[in-house]
This record gives C-alpha cells, structure tokens and sequence, in this order.
C-alpha cells in the first residue's frame, strides 16, 4: 500500500475513475477492507461484515452502470462512508464509546437514510470521546485513536475515528457531530475539511445526544467541495426532529463565485492565544497574510465570543448533557470513564435561577458577537491555537481539552455556521487548521471561501499530504427542502 494516498477516495477522484471504467463499486470495497485492516484498530468501534460491504456493491452495479451514472439522481454511488458510533444504522450497534449504553437501532438516523439513498456505501462507525464528551480523542474504552499523521500526537476529538479514517484515505467522508467543536478540531488535527452545518440544516434524528439543543451532524472530507455534496444529500427539514429548521427558498448549498470586495474579520493581534506552539502562530500569520492578499481584511473584537465559549463548560448547558444519560448514570454510574462522569455529572450543580442566568448572559454576548460579524462577511480564527501528545493528555486531560476549544466551543451557543480547512504544517509536519465562521443559513459563501482558499494556496491534505487542487470536484446536486 505504499502508493496509497489520503484522496484518491474523494468523491470527485471516485465519479470521475466510475465513469471512464477505471474502478467500480465492488473495487472500492477491496480498496476500503485492504485499508481499514492495516489502520490503527481503535479507529473502528464496529466495523460492517465484508460480505454485506461486497453484497451493497453488487447491488449498485445491477441496478446502475457504473460508467453512466446520473449524478443527480446518483449524487453519492458507490461513495464508502463511516459514521461516528453516536450516529444510528439500523442492525448496527450503537454505544457512543460505553459499552454499557449499547443498543441496536432497527432504522437508520434520517441523515444516515438521506445518503444511502443517494448510492453511498456505509463501512463502520468510528471511535470517538464518550458521550461526545471532549476534543482529545483519548477518552473512549474502544482505545486512543491516534493522529493520522504522528501517532504519537491525538486525532482530536469528540469525532476522532471519523476524522482519522478520512485523513488515512479509508474513506471517502465520514459523519460526526459537533457541540463544542467535535466537527473542526479532530479536522484540523489531521489535516482535512470539516464542515459544521447550519444548526437544524441536517436532521439529528437518530443521534445521541449531547447538548441536543446545540447539536450539529458533521461531515469530514478531503475537499470543502465534497462536504457540502455530503450536505446538500442530507439536509432538510425533519419534521420528526424538534429542533430541524426549514431553509427560506432562496438558501442554496452551492458553490459559487467569491467576490474580492469580500470582508474578513481577523481577531485583533493581542487577542489571539497558541498556548506556547509558535509553529501554528507563524501557520495563521502566513493564512492571514494570504487573505490579505485576496480580500479586505478587518481587525474584530472577539472577546464576546469567547466570553459566549466559556458559557459552555462553566455554565448549565452541562446539565443538558446530564439529562440525555441520566438514566444510565442512576443505574450504571461506573458505566462512564471517570473524566465523562466529572464534567457531565457537574450539572448537578445548577439549578433553573443559574440556567435563566446564563440565558440573559448569553443574550447579552450573542447580541455583542452578532454586532461585530455584521462589521465582515466572515470570521477567521485558528481552529486549534495548539495541538498536544497523547501522553500530555493524559497527564493534563482537563487544561489540554479546554485549551482545543478556545476557538470552537462558542459557535453553536452563537448560532453560527463554520467549516474548518487545511492552513499548513508545522516543521513537523503535524498539520495547523483555521476555521471561518458566518451566520446561520450562510454555509454556502462559507464553503465557498473556504474552498477558494484552499485550492489557490493548495493546501496538503491528510496522511500523504496530496495537494488538494490536485482533487477533482465532484459534480453538483441540488437538494430538496424538506425530507
């Protein structure tokens, strides 16, 4: 496998090898099944039968030419995908990484369904934080799932395998879920996309819950292009999921032309932090001098969203993340790792005053946050100012996780759409990402940024490094509103 690289199963790279006979579905699953067994074991917490992985390809050979494939109808055939084990497959276990929490859904959650529709291959559920409950990585009974890149560093969490198997070319994309950044932070660790939707855009039905009013289904992908395909299949309106969103007609999830007259809001020098790493401070200063290049840029106070962040541990929404297994903790209290059953056992400790409270609080902040972004078209940030050994996350669990989410943990509190991209590598070679943000509903320019930037700069991407402009892109879909 020394040829192997990090995209040659990106969704573009696959439609056009379908389409001039070069591989077919059937080749895809060897492909896969060939990677997945020489990968790092806690990558995977279940991974589907071979035979049944064979049997999906053959079944759309039969019902479709792999050489004459209507991509609209098709948008994802023979695409292999994995979802994060918080993430329901029907006959597939469920754990959210506790084996006492185990259960096997009898139907698929509704993003789930919305791509195996359009022709993907499901292949496992991957590793993550349990309960969802960190950005490191490590805090999982199925094992630490190291970093694509230096095993001796995290993947990031809470969506660890899922970012993993995506930067070491085992799939073409991967589902997770992102509360306090589970969907940016394990990207920008292993040198791939990942997109955070629009809360309510893509339906959370079949998911367990976190923060379920702040959770977000998220996509990791080679390109910011493939991620908003991913997108486009799995949105819309779920009237079975109480907190899904319609989208007003005239939101599309396109790729489309970036405008030079573009503002980017650039977080004022003395309030950015790296935690020590001057190799990622030298990575966002090259970023953002590349933007200033392209567009105009503008200094922007983003203490309120910090401020928002911090509401996010320190505040009561830990209480919601205690009602979504608070039966398991009644029955089972040792089921938890000790480090989940700290932090998620601490909404305890607030009670409605402190939840009305941290409320007005963060009214106040959303609405100081809100008045700065009107000032941009968007927000750039680091994703991560750092990045840690997995030893050093063992010794430090609670600082080290705290200081990945700095830049990530107030987005949804917020109500903000924001992809993570590749924004080069350390001497290292560990990889550094940024992330930009906008308001709800404006994923499409987000994408559309995002992706400009990572093919004029020609970022490297996953566990080869291959150039992303090297990556084809994959051919568009257009997605109804409601499911």
């Amino acid at each position: 496998m020394a040829d192997t690289k990090s995209t040659d199963l990106a969704i573009g790279s696959l439609q056009s090898k379908y389409a001039n006979g070069a591989l077919t579905p059937t080749d895809v699953v060897e492909m896969h099944l060939e990677r997945a067994a020489t990968g790092a074991d806690s990558v995977w917490i279940t991974r589907r039968d071979p035979q049944r992985l064979r049997e999906r390809a053959t079944e759309l050979e039969t019902t479709v030419d792999p050489e004459n494939v209507d991509w609209e109808t098709w948008p994802l055939y023979g695409v292999p995908f994995a979802v994060k084990d918080n993430i329901d497959h029907g006959s597939t276990p469920t754990t959210a990484a506790c084996p006492a929490y185990e259960y096997v859904p009898d139907k698929h959650a509704t993003v789930v369904e919305q791509l195996l529709d359009a022709g993907a291959i499901m292949v496992g559920k991957t590793n993550l934080d349990q309960f969802a409950t960190g950005l490191v990585g490590t805090r999982s009974p199925y094992g630490s799932t190291p970093n694509a890149i230096d095993p001796a560093y995290i993947s990031g969490g809470s969506s660890s395998g899922s970012s993993v198997a995506v930067a070491l070319g085992q799939v073409s994309f991967a589902l997770g879920t992102d509360t306090a950044g589970s969907g940016r932070v394990p990207a920008a660790l292993n040198g791939i996309v990942g997109l955070k939707p629009s809360r309510g855009l893509l339906s959370n039905n079949g998911v367990v819950p976190a923060c379920k009013s702040l959770d977000c289904v998220a996509v990791f992908a080679s390109t910011v292009r493939d991620a908003l395909v991913v997108e486009q299949v799995a949105s819309g309106f779920d009237p079975v999921d109480e907190y899904s969103r319609e989208r007003a007609a005239d939101v599309d999830l396109s790729i489309e032309p970036v405008s030079e007259d573009l503002t980017i809001g650039i977080p004022h020098t003395d309030q950015l932090t790296f935690f020590g790493d001057s190799a990622a401070a030298e990575c966002y200063d090259e970023t953002v001098q590349w933007f200033n290049d392209w567009f105009q840029t503008r200094a922007v106070d983003i203490e309120p969203f910090i401020d928002a962040g911090r509401l996010l541990y320190q505040g009561p929404w830990v209480a919601e993340r205690l009602a979504a297994i608070q039966d398991l903790l009644a029955e089972h209290p040792d089921a938890l790792l000790p480090v989940t059953r700290s932090i998620i056992t601490r909404g305890r400790d607030f009670d409605a005053v402190d939840t009305y409270n941290a409320e007005y609080k963060l009214r106040r902040l959303a609405r100081s946050a809100r008045d700065h972004l009107a000032e941009v078209d968007l927000l750039l940030t680091p994703t991560t100012g750092t990045t840690y050994t997995r030893a050093a996350v063992e010794e430090r669990p609670v600082e080290t996780n705290s200081n990945l989410g700095h830049y990530t943990n107030f987005v949804n509190l917020l109500d903000l759409a924001a992809v993570a991209v590749p924004a080069g590598r350390r001497p290292s070679g560990l990889p550094f990402g940024v992330t930009l943000f906008a308001a709800a509903f404006e994923d499409a320019k987000l994408a559309s940024v995002a992706d400009t930037y990572c093919r004029e700069r020609d970022v490297r991407l996953g566990s080869t490094a291959d150039a992303y402009a090297a990556v084809p892109a994959p051919e568009t879909h257009s997605s109804d509103d409601e499911l």
